[in-house]
């Protein structure tokens, strides 16, 4: 549902006006999932940033291009393993090396489909990491694929978050 609302503007002593929609009442959904890897973060953080080799070990996401910078397009094709593979172009919206990195990735047109992707790692010792993947999901379809999110998705997630962990402590 979009409500506009009247916005007045003062710039540079021109003053103007216009409307613009706002979102309201946008059904949203959350998924986290977390693994603890016995590796340093440099290791998982190397892992996780080799797009190149993620159709060697990477279940969830098949294919994946684009630089690891804040600001970068990238290219993703995904899908829980049996289930069905998508393509986005989401936009890379943090990395903070060894930490973080998260994308906003959008269906069509903002607000009808969107999601927020995230890949934390938490450092809980020299050798030892926790890693979480996140995605907070809104937008007009999120109530309509709401199961499929519940069952795939985070199967997806928990399918990467293992598939990590085992080539992060294997080559570590």
């Amino acid at each position: 549902m979009f409500v506009w609302h009247f916005v007045r503007r003062d710039v540079s002593e021109t003053h103007f006006s216009f409307l613009r929609p706002t979102q309201v009442g946008f059904d949203m959904k959350e998924i986290s999932t977390e693994i603890e890897i016995e590796a340093p973060a440099e290791r998982v953080w190397e892992v996780l940033t080799d797009f190149a080799k993620f159709p060697e070990w990477n279940p969830f996401i098949r294919q994946m291009s684009g630089e690891v910078r804040t600001g970068a397009q990238l290219h993703v094709q995904l899908g829980p393993t049996g289930g069905r593979v998508m393509s986005f172009k989401p936009k890379m919206i943090n990395v903070e090396t060894n930490r973080e990195m998260s994308w906003l990735g959008r269906l069509l047109i903002p607000g009808l489909f969107n999601g927020e992707h995230s890949f934390t790692i938490e450092a809980l010792d020299e050798k030892g990491v926790r890693f979480v993947q996140h995605e907070k999901f809104t937008g007009l379809l999120v109530p309509f694929m709401a199961k499929s999110l519940d069952r795939d998705t985070k199967r997806g997630f928990e399918e990467m978050n293992r598939a990590l962990k085992e080539r992060a402590e294997r080559t570590y």
